[in-house]
């Protein structure tokens, strides 16, 4: 597919009680936004482990987005720190990887927030198509390259 025609894969990770309600509104309310976004439902975004994430990359999805509670929001009390945490771990891991930073997205979106959840879906999805699609295959082929460069060098101590 040529990179006008383009269109990004997103898949999203939504909290039930703040981010999958907000996008909710967003569709009961008739708001545009794009439909490049697959909504998954998780308990709490605390609950999206980072290889969640890998594996919608190895699937095929160009981008991800997990969505959850405001900071001091949150259900669970403090999953969405417990997101935080993670997604800050995940991000160094993907530059590791080779994967562009665009790519994948935390994003705090409340019930009422049916007008942002438009926002940051319009975002995600304009910033994805502007990489354009995820070589996933490139991205393991580099790594393994890598990786046997490391092991051919002689490490000193």
């Amino acid at each position: 597919m040529d990179s006008a025609n383009f269109e990004p894969r997103i898949v999203g990770f939504l909290c039930r009680w703040c981010s999958y309600t907000g996008a909710d509104l967003a569709g009961t309310s008739r708001m545009k936004y794009p439909p490049n976004l697959v909504p998954i439902r998780v308990m709490c975004s605390g609950r999206v482990d980072p290889t969640f994430v890998i594996k919608a990359l190895k699937e095929g999805a160009d981008g991800v987005l997990i969505a959850g509670c405001h900071p001091g929001d949150c259900h669970y009390t403090s999953g969405n720190f417990r997101t935080l945490g993670r997604y800050t771990l995940l991000q160094i891991m993907l530059e590791q990887l080779g994967v562009e930073k665009g790519r994948v997205k935390l994003e705090w979106v409340s019930a009422s927030e049916g007008d942002k959840w438009a926002r940051v879906v319009k975002e995600i999805t304009e910033e994805v198509r502007k990489l354009g699609a995820l070589n996933w295959d490139g991205v393991v082929e580099q790594t393994k390259q890598e990786v046997a460069e490391c092991a051919d060098e002689k490490v000193k101590i």
